[in-house]
């Protein structure tokens, strides 16, 4: 993993990306557009990690204009090879710090993609990054997972995708508890060879994330436990938390109050 950057996950899994996910795609991108298109008003709209448009596209069919930022050269040449894929603007960096001008009326990141900015330090700069490239009203969304790290076992876990008389799908992983790093790998098990696409990621919990955007001068608005609005518990296993720019006050000089 010395090697492993911002690009490097996209371009390994490009190929095999949408076709992996196919199915949770097809429950979850319905609403989740309908979401995005009610927290987006007028537009301009920013994708944090576009990948091969799954939601962009259908926003800018919606008559959106959407950006994208991603790493990965690959993922986006997907993306423009599917139906609408050219009406979506894109960047090629690291959404840490945007590469970019302009101010949106929502930025959103999704499928645990912001996970990717792999220190807490990373993952502050893009709050304050996307506080700074909002709209006034604008709202930031995050979808990602509740950690659970009983799925554990010995800071470590290795399980089987699929298997099928043709090749075979493990998923391992290393977790770091202190630095709330898992390091990861799904292994493809074909006849002949071996196939192996790695992941790294910096999960946090959503208080932490809370305090992020409250430390970027935003305010958590609401949260639901999925894109159907299916309340927030205990028990939720993902979140899709919907953040605004707070209103400020100047009480005294050189202090600002948060409401």
């Amino acid at each position: 993993m010395e090697e492993y950057d911002a690009s490097t996950y996209g371009q390994r899994i490009a190929r095999v990306y949408d076709a992996w996910h196919e199915e949770r795609f097809a429950r979850q991108t319905v609403e989740a557009v309908s979401f995005l298109l009610d927290a987006a008003g007028e537009g301009p709209v920013l994708e944090l990690g576009v990948g091969t448009g799954r939601l962009a596209i259908p926003l800018a069919d919606q008559g959106l204009r959407v950006h994208g930022i991603d790493g990965s050269r690959r993922m986006v040449a997907a993306m423009r090879a599917k139906p609408g894929g050219r009406r979506v603007r894109v960047t090629i960096g690291d959404f840490e710090r945007f590469p970019m001008t302009g101010s949106f009326s929502l930025v959103f990141v999704a499928f645990n993609t912001f996970f990717g900015l792999l220190s807490q330090e990373a993952q502050v700069r893009c709050f304050r990054h996307v506080a700074r490239h909002l709209q006034p009203g604008g709202r930031f969304v995050v979808e990602a997972f509740v950690p659970d790290l009983s799925r554990f076992d010995d800071d470590q876990r290795t399980s089987a995708v699929a298997i099928d008389t043709d090749s075979v799908r493990l998923d391992a992983s290393l977790h770091d508890p202190v630095e709330q790093r898992v390091t990861a790998g799904r292994v493809v098990l074909l006849e002949g060879r071996v196939e192996l696409y790695p992941v790294q990621l910096r999960y946090a919990f959503p208080s932490e994330l809370d305090l992020m955007a409250r430390l970027a001068g935003m305010r958590l608005r609401e949260r639901w436990s999925n894109w159907r609005r299916d309340p927030f518990t205990s028990e939720s296993r993902g979140h899709v938390s919907l953040y605004e720019l707070a209103r400020t006050t100047a009480s005294t000089p050189g202090v600002r109050r948060i409401r």
